[in-house]
């Protein structure tokens, strides 16, 4: 039985027989897009205020430093520097508009989504948002009048069944291939198809790709951050700390920050947060395979995990008893 395959495009539902799969649609349509799923029996979309969010802030990053990334080409050839209007929008209008016109889509096209799910099937939601280069003409300033105008928003979405956490051979095998993303603090469609040379070097067994700038510090994964508990370097100063722990504690939670270069995951946040809450060791910094002797583990955050608040919660209360 096929799982469900649905896009919503301009008003317009596609659920015929060749809907792409997601990788295909991101492909076929340049923009900053978000990913997140259902939850229980698809009563709501999980940290569904997050992803509007980040969305928002990839989109207005991609308007202000790469437009190419956002707005389809004006030209056949792909090639021609696409130069947009100041903005003379915040972050905070970008959010109120991206949020505006995502819901109303959503609004449109998820009842009918959730109507054509299979059994036991949670959905994958992937929203983009794309600019329309042509009707940039004219516009001297982009303000909230000129948005709804100029940018458009398409939905794909897809049956998923959660994964079964915590049973043996459901880890993650990771293989580190290649470098940092561009522009990696947003979240854009063309890195799908930036990262198929990689994807051909993934080693057969391994789920996931890590990405480094110099073969030692790991940043991310292709499509997830990666996070490392390890045994604390007494050799480094306690005040590079994101909050003040016991000194007692004898491990910290590593993952690199946003200033290296990764996506500023909706889940990664959470497990800051979680970290924080718990008083849990955190620090922001890029872990170092020559010293992964003094891990204890990794592991690795999407917008797959499943009943994050819960599980997290449990683990680092695990954890702080290990520490």
């Amino acid at each position: 039985m096929t799982s469900t395959r649905i896009v919503f495009s301009n008003g317009v539902v596609s659920q015929a027989s060749d809907t792409p799969s997601v990788s295909t649609f991101l492909q076929e349509r340049r923009g900053a897009y978000t990913t997140t799923r259902t939850h229980n029996n698809g009563s709501c979309l999980l940290f569904w205020e997050r992803h509007l969010r980040r969305l928002a802030s990839s989109a207005r990053i991609l308007y202000n430093s790469s437009p190419n990334l956002l707005f389809k080409s004006p030209t056949p050839s792909g090639l021609e520097p696409i130069r947009t209007p100041s903005s003379s929008s915040s972050l905070s209008m970008w959010e109120s508009m991206i949020k505006s016109l995502v819901n109303d889509s959503m609004n449109e096209a998820l009842p009918i989504a959730l109507k054509e799910r299979r059994d036991g099937e949670e959905l994958a939601v992937t929203v983009l948002v794309s600019g329309d280069y042509g009707k940039l003409s004219g516009i001297e300033n982009m303000g909230s009048d000129d948005f709804l105008g100029v940018f458009d928003v398409s939905v794909h979405f897809s049956g998923y069944v959660p994964f079964v956490f915590g049973v043996e051979g459901t880890g993650a095998r990771l293989a580190l291939v290649g470098r940092g993303r561009d522009v990696a603090e947003a979240k854009y469609s063309d890195w799908v198809r930036l990262r198929k040379p990689l994807e051909k070097l993934r080693p057969p067994s391994v789920t996931e790709l890590l990405l480094s700038n110099d073969g030692d510090q790991l940043l991310e994964g292709s499509i997830t951050n990666f996070f490392v508990v390890c045994r604390k370097d007494n050799s480094e100063a306690e005040d590079k700390f994101l909050q003040t722990c016991n000194n007692s504690h004898s491990f910290e939670v590593q993952t690199a920050p946003i200033s290296d270069g990764v996506l500023p995951g909706v889940i990664r946040q959470l497990v800051i947060e979680v970290c924080r809450s718990k008083g849990i060791p955190i620090r922001e910094l890029a872990s170092s395979w020559s010293q992964h002797e003094l891990w204890k583990e990794a592991f690795i955050t999407s917008k797959y995990s499943s009943s994050f608040d819960l599980i997290a919660q449990k683990r680092f209360a695990y954890l702080l008893q290990m520490i």
